[in-house]
Order: structure tokens, then C-alpha cells, then sequence
């Protein structure tokens, strides 16, 4: 792996031959769990300039419609996240001259707050090929990590590290984009919220914050009293054909009685055997990745996929020694005359992923010229945890990735495009719906993960009567498993709002995943209790869950910063009057400077007097407000989605759909401004 100083230089094809496509990731993280930044991506002419503003693609803007560029969104990293980039180099225009790779932060943050600041660029099969580190970041609010360039026909990186004051605006600016000077004023340019999702525009506009399409029982946020509520934009250019998304409100059903049922192009109801769950999973998931194009390539992208023509196949046979192989799929993917191929493995249900199997299908591809080697199952992966171990064999010239893909996300990925984002037209947007309406369907096999392991109930018995020691490897299984779990929620939450939501770590800068895991374990043994923190943009803090197994109680809660001005009855009586739909049983803990705790209550007993909330003591400064819920843990384990699993995903949705959902959000990423208007 290269490690790259600021103002260097590094062929690619000198790194690997696998440059076709490659992911880029840019990362940082903090002590605290709650820096962020936003990542973009310019592409620049010969005279370093964007061609237009479809050519700067950010959080409102992700995917080139020739398939050269995806942001693939966030992913948790064992101290921090990092923002993952795809780049299909061989779709690139041919005027296109170099890529910048930027970020930028927001509500006047900046890159000396955070840790960790650094570059990783992968090739297509997965393999690190450069890092680059940036530890002068400083007081800038916008950085140039590095750029792809063409020389002579050859891609290279140049390490840059180059700071803006002005944020993302003047950065923009300065490559020809076309800001309106009064979002930069308003530097509405420092987010990702964008106002209307079924608009990808590439020029970013001074809009109103971005709004959460919900779902169900999902409320949209209160506006603050007193607020007018930002005015919709009037119609104005777009650089994106309209995208389709599903209604709000599901039209009147015609049947006679409720136990009717709608005809579905993939039903599940028949399934008898897990052989069968796993062919009819395959064939569908593979048959809407073929037949909607945005939804294929955003599954595939992150495996280093091109962007190209895709096919997928089921039960195909292939060699291997004296026993033919029959993956349970194959993706073949074509771009300009060339082929990437994929072998999928796929199991549903509890069922395992089976190393020998994989092994075998690692093998193949390996002889056949192959990519890709992709597990398909409802367990989730972790960093530094590989679900199969494979041996690699180092003789060989030709590589294979092996990747996995959690069921779970399949669905996330579908609900973002249906839901929230668009895809190019109904009959994609149907096929979408139907293939998550199987994924969710109890028969269907495909719940993503189900099952806190065979270690769980021991240890749930050695938390009880104290017989549990560190370093019981039972422990760091339950602990491995509750990070799953807390990565599923994420994904489940994150696909109802169209928001993202990711769990919050909060280890030293180059904490070991697995050293970090064995920690957390010890900490187990100890106290009984498992915890995580979620971070939901547009909540004015972040969730925490704890659940607690001596006493069997799951609490959710968020601590929100005291105002900056008013008066501490004020601040009392506007937080009573924003929880009025709250419920009842809401634990309500003033938060005070110097001392543990301040005072405590129901929310059913503070309505009638808020100032209970406040200390005696007039001296004693209010600092925040804690809010939590209580409820009790699930017991029951099994094959089905355990009781447990379910009243962690139930608590961490009841918490948020009544309580953080009422309360003011975060500042917004991006401020109103005057109304738009369209001429011509």
C-alpha cells in the first residue's frame, strides 16, 4: 500500500492493473462521535474548469447519468465514518481532465476539530492501493483531499490537502460552478439537505431544509412555534429528468374485504424448503437488478462494478474438478467490449454461509478470470470481522473480491429509490415495490438478521447469577451480534426516513475493530450491559440505547443542548409544550454544570408544572435535558426474529416517531432564502 504526502504524485497502473474502477473513501472522525463532514466531486476540463454544474455532484446530486461517478453514502468505521466514492473510469468523458475529490463541513465547523482526516483509494477488486493522510486540516471548512488526472492517456492521484476558508462555496466557485450569491451568503452550500428529492439538480440552490418523506406511522418534524415555515421554491431549471417516486397515500383499494389479496408478481406465500427461498431470492433480486438500471448499479458500484449494459443469470454450472459448481447467480456487467463478472452465493432464513462453498466459487472465478465473488445473506458484516474465511492464493496473477450484502440492505437501498430519491420511471418504480413487498413478506427468508447466536441465552444466564468472566469468548459474540443488530436498525430507520442514520463510534484515532469488540466485551462481563448511540440527521443530538440485562430494561434516550438565550421556566415550559404528543411515561433529567444530575420526572407529572424541571438553586446553570423511555427486553430466541431483536427495533422507532420526531431539529444544513423565480 502507498502512502502519499501532500504534493505527490503515483501512476495507478504502476499500483494495479484493476483501475477500471475505483473507490475512493474519504474518512475522519472525532472524540465526541459527532463530527460529519459531506463529501463532492468535481469534474474539470483542460481548463480546470466544470463543463457545467451537472458536473458537481454531491449529496443532492450523486450519480452521473453515464454511470462515471457514485457517492455511495456513509459507512461506520471503527473510529469514525468514512464516505465511500465509486469511479467508473472507463466511462469518463474524454474532456474530462481530472476529478477533485472534496468535502466540506457545515454550521461554521471545521476540519481542525476533527481526527483521522485522511484518503484511501481501492481498486475495482477491493485491494488499499494509496492512503493519504491530512494533519494540517486546520481552521478551513472545506478541503481538497487529492484529484484523478489524465496524462498521456494514464489516470493518475495527486495528493492536494488544499483548504478553504470560504467552505464548499468558494471552492465550487472557483472550478466555474454556478452558486446564487445569496445562498453563499447564507452558506447554504455548508449541507447535504436538499428540498425536493425526486429533483436531482447539480446546481445547489438556497432552498428550504430538506423535509423527511415518512412513512406510516413516521411523522414529519414539528416546525419550532412561532416559525413560519419555509416557503416552497417556485418551479426553477433542472439539470435531471423528473424521477418517479411512490405516492404518499396508497390509492382505494376496489377489493370487497379485507381478505383479499393483491396479486404480486413475486409471491412468497408457496415457499415450503429454505432451497426454495434461496432460488426464488436469488432470481428475483438479480431479475429488478437487470431490469432497473439505478437500482442495479447502486448495489454493484460498490463491488467495482462499471457502468454498463448488466445481465444476470441463476443455476449456472461451471467446472470444478470432478464436481460441477452451480452458483446460485451470476452478474455480468459489459462496458466498451469488456466484461466484469460476479459469482453470487445466497442463503436466506438462519442459514450460514458455508466457507468450503465459498472457497470453491472463489477458486472458479479466480481460474475463469472473474471479479467478484458476492455472499448474499441476512447476517451483516463488520469491519475487520469477515463473515467466510478464503484462502487467497498469491501465485496467482488474476484477483478476486469477495464482497457480502446483507438482505437488510437490499431493502434499504430499494426503499431509498422508491421512497425518497426516484428512479427513471413507474415501471421501475413497481418493480421496486414489489420486489420489497417479498423481501418483507414473513415467508420470503430475506429479514435480514434474526438471531442473537447460540451464545446468548448462556450468556444471558451468566449475567444473571454473576458466574460470566472477562475474556469468555461468549461475550464478544454477543457483543458482535448486538453490532449487527445496531447496524440493521440503522438501516431499517434510515429507509423509512430517507435519511441517513449511522451508528456513532467513539474510539482513539487507529483503534483496532476487533481490539475495540474485546474491550467492549470485558465492559460486558461487567456490567450486563450493551450499548450503541445512533446519529439521525435533522435530531438535535444523538439516540442512545442501552439495554441493561440484570433488570432486563431497554432504555432509549437523547440529550439535547439547553438554548443559547430565553430564560431556564421558558426554556421548561416550550419543551413541555413541543412533547405534548409525547408519551407520558417520557423520563424527563435537567442537566446541570458540576454536578451528576439535576431534576428528574415523568413527563405525566412535569405538564402541569414545568418548573419542577428546574434547581433549586437559581445559581446553578442548566446545560440540557435528558429524555428516555424505558420498556422491557424480549426473552424468546429461535430461527424467527427473536423478541429481543424486535423490541430493540420497536424502541428505537417508538422513541423517535414520539418523541424525537416533536422536538426541534438540528440547525439546518442549509438556510432559507427568498423564493426563486423562473424566467422563460
Amino acid at each position: 500500500m502507498h502512502e502519499m504526502i501532500k504534493g505527490s504524485n503515483v501512476s495507478l497502473a504502476a499500483l494495479s492493473e484493476n483501475i477500471d474502477s475505483v473507490i475512493v473513501s474519504l474518512g475522519w472522525g472525532s472524540s465526541t462521535g459527532e463530527g460529519d463532514a459531506d463529501v463532492s466531486v468535481l469534474l474539470l476540463d483542460a481548463n480546470g474548469k466544470v463543463r457545467s454544474d451537472a458536473d458537481f455532484y454531491f449529496y443532492n446530486n450523486p450519480v452521473a447519468a453515464d454511470g462515471s461517478v457514485q457517492l455511495l453514502g456513509k459507512t461506520p468505521t471503527a473510529d469514525g465514518n468514512e464516505d465511500r466514492i465509486s469511479f467508473d473510469l472507463t466511462a469518463v468523458a474524454s474532456e474530462v481532465d481530472r476529478i477533485v475529490l472534496a468535502a466540506s463541513r457545515y454550521e461554521g465547523a471545521r476540519f481542525g476539530e476533527l481526527e483521522g482526516v485522511k484518503l484511501a483509494l481501492a481498486d475495482g477488486g477491493g485491494e488499499e492501493l494509496l492512503r493519504f493522510a491530512i494533519d494540517d486540516a486546520d481552521s478551513v471548512s472545506a478541503i481538497i483531499f487529492g484529484e484523478v488526472y489524465r496524462r498521456a492517456e494514464e489516470w493518475k492521484f495527486r495528493a492536494v490537502g488544499q483548504g478553504y476558508d470560504a467552505g464548499l462555496a468558494g471552492l465550487a466557485t472557483d472550478f466555474g460552478v454556478d452558486i446564487d450569491d445569496d445562498a453563499m451568503a447564507e452558506e447554504t452550500l455548508d449541507g447535504a439537505a436538499g428540498d425536493d428529492q425526486t429533483d436531482a439538480t447539480a446546481t445547489v440552490w438556497a432552498d428550504e431544509p430538506k423535509r423527511q418523506e415518512t412513512l406510516g406511522a413516521v411523522p414529519s418534524p414539528r416546525h419550532p412555534e412561532g416559525e413560519a415555515q419555509p416557503r416552497k421554491s417556485a418551479a426553477r431549471p433542472r439539470t435531471a429528468k423528473k424521477k418517479v417516486t411512490l405516492p404518499k397515500a396508497a390509492k382505494k383499494t376496489l377489493a370487497e374485504n379485507e381478505s383479499w389479496k393483491d396479486a404480486r408478481l413475486f409471491p412468497a406465500s408457496s415457499l415450503k424448503s429454505d432451497r426454495e427461498r434461496e432460488t426464488r431470492a436469488t432470481s428475483v433480486l438479480l431479475s429488478v437488478m437487470a431490469q432497473v438500471p439505478e437500482f442495479g448499479r447502486r448495489l454493484t458500484a460498490a463491488f467495482g462494478a462499471p457502468a454498463g449494459r448488466m445481465e444476470t443469470f441463476t443455476e449456472v454450472t461451471l467446472p470444478h474438478g470432478d464436481t460441477p459448481r452451480r452458483p446460485d447467480g451470476v452478474i455480468r456487467v459489459e462496458r466498451a467490449g469488456k466484461l466484469w463478472t460476479a459469482l453470487v452465493e445466497t442463503k436466506t432464513n438462519g442459514s450460514a454461509l458455508k466457507a468450503d462453498q465459498v472457497q470453491a466459487y472463489m477458486d472458479i472465478a479466480a481460474r475463469r478470470g472473474y471479479e467478484a465473488v458476492i455472499t448474499l445473506s441476512n447476517d451483516v458484516a463488520l469491519e475487520g470481522s469477515p463473515l467466510v474465511e478464503v484462502k487467497i492464493d498469491g501465485r496467482r496473477k488474476h484477483k478476486v473480491a469477495l464482497w457480502h450484502l446483507s438482505w437488510a440492505e437490499v431493502a434499504h437501498q430499494a426503499q431509498m429509490l422508491i421512497r425518497h430519491e426516484g428512479v427513471g420511471n413507474a415501471a421501475h418504480a413497481w418493480l421496486l415495490q414489489e420486489l420489497l413487498h417479498y423481501l418483507q413478506h414473513e415467508n420470503s427468508g430475506c429479514h435480514g438478521f434474526q438471531n442473537m447466536g447460540p451464545a446468548w441465552v448462556p450468556v444471558r444466564n451468566g449475567i444473571d447469577d454473576e458466574t460470566l468472566c472477562q475474556g469468555d469468548p461468549r461475550a464478544l459474540e454477543v457483543v458482535e451480534s448486538w453490532e449487527r443488530l445496531i447496524r440493521q436498525v440503522c438501516l431499517r430507520l434510515g429507509g423509512e426516513l430517507g435519511q441517513k442514520v449511522l451508528p456513532v463510534h467513539r474510539a482513539k484515532r487507529g483503534t483496532d475493530p476487533k481490539a475495540l469488540r474485546a474491550r467492549l466485551a470485558d465492559q460486558f462481563c461487567l456490567d450486563g450491559r450493551l450499548q450503541s448511540e445512533l446519529r439521525i440527521e435533522g435530531t438535535p443530538g444523538i439516540l442512545a440505547i442501552s439495554t441493561d440485562l440484570r433488570t432486563g430494561k431497554l432504555r432509549t434516550s437523547i440529550e439535547i443542548p439547553a438554548p443559547e438565550q430565553g430564560y431556564p421556566l421558558s426554556w421548561a415550559k416550550r419543551l413541555v409544550r413541543r412533547l405534548a404528543e409525547a408519551p407520558a411515561d417520557l423520563h424527563i433529567e435537567t442537566l446541570v454544570e458540576g454536578e451528576t444530575g439535576g431534576p428528574r420526572g415523568t413527563l405525566e407529572r412535569l405538564r402541569p408544572e414545568p418548573a419542577d424541571m428546574l434547581p433549586k438553586e437559581t445559581a446553578t446553570q442548566i446545560v440540557g435535558f435528558r429524555l428516555s423511555l424505558l420498556k422491557s427486553m424480549g426473552n424468546s430466541r429461535g430461527n424467527a426474529e427473536s423478541g429481543f431483536i424486535r423490541s430493540v427495533d420497536d424502541a428505537v422507532n417508538r422513541f423517535y416517531t414520539s418523541v424525537a420526531v416533536h422536538l426541534d431539529g438540528a440547525t439546518p444544513r442549509r438556510a432559507p432564502s427568498k423564493e426563486q423565480t423562473t424566467t422563460g
